[in-house]
This record gives C-alpha cells, sequence and structure tokens, in this order.
C-alpha cells in the first residue's frame, strides 16, 4: 500500500466531523489528496504565485515592449513570497498547534482579480500610477494565497501529518471544540481546481 493510500485509509477512519476538519471542502479537499511533500503550505503558496504570474502575461506582452524580462523577474518575486510566506505559516503552525479556521470566501477570492484589473489600468496608462497603488496592486494578488495558506491550509496540513505518523490530532478534544470550521462550497467549474485535480491525477 502507497503512502497516500494509506494516509487515505487513516483519515476515513475517523468520524464525520472529524474527516471534514481533515479533508475540508472544495479546494482543500483537493489539496488533502496530494502526497504530504507535494502539498506542503510552501509547496501550495509557490502554485498560488505561479497561477497569478501566468495571468499576468498577458498584460505584460500588450504593454511593455520588452515584456518578458520584466514578467520573468515580477514572477520570480511573486513566486519566491508567496513560497516564504507558506513556509512562515507552517513554521508558526508547529508552535500556535491551532486548527483550520473559515476563510472569507466572499472578501479573498475576489481580490485577485480586483488588483488584476488595477495592474491593467496601470500599465495602459488608463489610471495614473503612484507608490501607493503599485503596493497597493500587488498585495491584491498576492495576498489571497498566503492567507488561505495561513488561516486553513498550513493547519490542516499539520493534522495530516500527525495522522500519517499515527497520531489522533483530535485526541482530549470535544466535538465542539473543532465542529465551527471551514466548510468551502465545492466549485467545480473553477480553473484553478481544474489544474489541481489534473495534477492530482498524475501522481
Amino acid at each position: 500500500m502507497s503512502a497516500l493510500a494509506a494516509l487515505e485509509s487513516k483519515i476515513s477512519a475517523l468520524d464525520e466531523s472529524q474527516r471534514e476538519i481533515i479533508t475540508g471542502g472544495g479546494l482543500s479537499k483537493r489539496f488533502s489528496r496530494l502526497p504530504l511533500w507535494l502539498s506542503h503550505p510552501a509547496n501550495i503558496g509557490a502554485f498560488y504565485g505561479l497561477l497569478v504570474s501566468f495571468a499576468l502575461i498577458l498584460p505584460y506582452y500588450m504593454t511593455e515592449p520588452h515584456w518578458f524580462p520584466l514578467w520573468l523577474l515580477n514572477a520570480s518575486l511573486l513566486i519566491s513570497a508567496c513560497l516564504l510566506l507558506g513556509m512562515a505559516s507552517r513554521i508558526i503552525n508547529i508552535f500556535t498547534g491551532r486548527m483550520p479556521i473559515q476563510v472569507m470566501r466572499k472578501v479573498l477570492y475576489p481580490m485577485p482579480f480586483v488588483g488584476f484589473t488595477l495592474l491593467t489600468l496601470i500599465h495602459t496608462e488608463l489610471f495614473p500610477s503612484s507608490a501607493t497603488l503599485n503596493y497597493i496592486t500587488w498585495g491584491l494578488l498576492m495576498a489571497p494565497g498566503p492567507l488561505y495558506i495561513h488561516l486553513s491550509w498550513a493547519p490542516r496540513w499539520r493534522l495530516l501529518c500527525m495522522i500519517e505518523d499515527g497520531k489522533n490530532p483530535f485526541e482530549g478534544m470535544q466535538p465542539k471544540e473543532y465542529l465551527e470550521e471551514e466548510v468551502e462550497t465545492p466549485v467545480e467549474d473553477s480553473e484553478i481546481m481544474e489544474v489541481v485535480e489534473d495534477f492530482s491525477s498524475e501522481e
């Protein structure tokens, strides 16, 4: 039996409410099906940075004469920053040991699109550029992934590691202590979920 199959077997032995916390819903459920080394919070952060970087190719291509070196630099910085923030969330969760908490999807999910729109307006000179606005734009683009990882995925990944090691992360806890957790509504048509699903099927 593979390590991933053994982990899934251990998760299936938990009660329903515990499995819900371990696997989450929607995007978290797909990440939980990946091998633990691949779904490390730092790797998920880098994956988010890569997706955002791909989305930036078009505005850079359309507005910059020498677009590729500039895009490559910003993409590298974005991926590295998200990776480091994912690693920081993992380290913080080692010390705090907290459970996953609900992310505000209605606030978090539109942020990259708002940032992308602002970046496009700035690059096409339809919107005046300033240092403050640039910081806000890049913050909107980068923040959702690291926030999701910090609030939801890094704690969930710690629980998965404990289960793989044969430990019970819910030992000594009352159900009410972990029931108020993230319940994500699956968005089956989401592009990011299709990418994760395809990536997972190759493992």
